[in-house]
């Protein structure tokens, strides 16, 4: 009876995101407003060093301190 519950729940979630779409307006992104400023756009390499190299930096970065900081050492079993 799992699988038959599971496929139901994808198949109700999928169907659900489905409509959402297709209901949802454009967001009117090509409309521009009034004060709008846009300043010029990334470039590919820029793109990747933000959203890609930057937090796997700062992932490294933090796992790094957290390992170097860590105060729990483990003790020697004494037998």
């Amino acid at each position: 009876m799992d699988k038959k519950n599971a496929l139901r729940a994808g198949a109700l979630a999928a169907g659900t995101t489905l409509m959402m779409l297709l209901m949802s307006s454009p967001a009117l992104a090509l409309t521009r407003d009034d004060g709008d400023d846009p300043g010029s756009g990334l470039s590919v390499i820029e793109t990747l060093g933000l959203y890609v190299v930057l937090p796997i930096v700062l992932f490294a970065g933090i796992t790094g301190l957290v390992m170097v900081l860590d105060k729990s050492h483990k003790q020697p079993k004494q037998g």
